[in-house]
């Protein structure tokens, strides 16, 4: 183990890379298709030598790896530079403070959140390294050595087939994207449930397609096809809505992928139409608020099921949140082409029947194949030496 003080622990540099590869497997969702996958890395490197690994979420628009570029550089880095690595409480509390107002003028919270995340996430990488644990036994407990996994992001072609690959795989679960009209909704989910048969759950995401009028309309198939829950139905994600389509229809809702930081998520938490709680490490502020928003849900007897659509560290880092959180039931693992995801890590976990084995190594437990990691960046940059003056707190009411 690496001693631990102030000094050793001074932050040194900050860089990013910007991670892109295309995928040409029909993926989209109900609002967009996916021509490429793209990713952040993130890395602070301490005075000791230590490099901490993050990321943060930049999978859609298609250029908002450009915006990410900009915040991590002129706005998030300047804030943390200099600073003590291993303060993750302060440093985190320090950028949401300097920089959520800032988002918020911007009409941009989500991906201030999500930059934030990257940092974060690495910042518990790099202590995990310096003491030998893992962020898991870092976050007080480490409560399970594996967890279920589901398949995630089948449709909207070719459901049937891609049901049956996820059964001869061993998944107990799987999920399917909705929103692309009712009568192609309503055969995809027939074919996923005819190829999974009866004994296999069945999720569904909207994605936010519908009102709350075309999502009560929308029941009895979901419930003709047993689908388990429900994930993001209704435009704009309010917890009104939500729960005026819960008390009409008793559909099960899973939520908060797009919902950023502890304090957004305590209503819906509190709500009793919403179920299942999804936090994503690489957009809601990182692992801080992650175990956060777990701790909360678990409080209100809530189950948890981390979002997770992005690359290596995503994965490895939501790997340690199912670990250490009791509250967390299931990992999501997207069956879709991710050149970002498996192929970036030297020795990427696997699943066994099912359920897929969390790293047991110090940080964030695996290391990164750094030729692999090379061929997908498009873009470096990153700042060295003493910390440049932050960016204005807004002054605007």
């Amino acid at each position: 183990m690496r001693g631990l003080n102030s000094a050793s622990g001074r932050i040194v540099g900050a860089r990013l890379r910007v991670l892109r590869a295309p995928v040409d497997d029909g993926i989209a969702m109900s609002f967009a298709p996916m021509a490429e996958r793209a990713t952040i890395l993130v890395e602070v490197e301490t005075a000791d030598g230590l490099v901490g690994r993050g990321e943060s979420w930049v999978n859609f628009p298609p250029w908002a790896f450009l915006e990410r570029v900009a915040t991590l550089r002129d706005g998030v880095f300047p804030l943390v530079l200099g600073e003590d690595a291993d303060a993750i409480t302060a440093l985190h509390s320090r950028l949401v403070s300097a920089l959520e107002p800032l988002g918020r003028q911007w009409g941009a919270p989500g991906p201030v959140m999500q930059a934030i995340s990257g940092v974060d996430i690495a910042l518990w990488d790099r202590r995990g390294l310096a003491m030998g644990r893992s962020v898991a036994e870092l976050a007080g407990r480490r409560v399970r050595e594996t967890v279920p996994a589901y398949a995630s992001s089948l449709g909207p072609a070719d459901v049937g087939s891609q049901a049956a690959h996820c059964r001869e795989l061993g998944f107990g679960a799987l999920k399917v994207k909705v929103g692309f009209g009712r009568q192609r909704d309503e055969d995809n989910l027939r074919q996923a449930r005819d190829a999974a048969g009866p004994d296999m759950a069945i999720f569904a995401d909207a994605n936010q397609a519908w009102s709350v009028d075309e999502a009560v309309a929308m029941a009895p198939v979901l419930w003709a096809c047993g689908v388990a829950w429900l994930e993001e139905p209704v435009r704009g994600n309010r917890v009104a809505d939500l729960e005026a389509l819960h008390a009409a229809t008793g559909l099960v809702i899973a939520t908060g992928e797009n919902v950023y930081g502890r304090e957004a998520f305590r209503k819906y938490v509190a709500s009793p139409a919403v179920a299942i709680v999804q936090p994503d490490v690489t957009k809601a502020g990182g692992l801080t608020e992650a175990l956060a928003v777990a701790e909360m849900a678990q409080a209100h007897g809530k189950a948890v099921a981390p979002h997770l659509y992005g690359g290596a560290i995503g994965l490895l880092a939501t790997l340690q949140l199912c670990a250490a959180m009791p509250a967390v039931t299931v990992l999501e693992y997207d069956v879709r082409s991710n050149p970002l995801r498996d192929a970036l890590l030297a020795s990427p976990p696997r699943l066994t029947g099912g359920r897929m084995a969390i790293p047991q190594g110090a940080g964030l437990g695996l290391a990164l194949d750094e030729a692999a990691v090379a061929a997908v960046t498009r873009q470096a940059e990153g700042l060295r030496g003493a910390p440049t003056t932050p960016p204005p707190r807004s002054s605007h009411p």
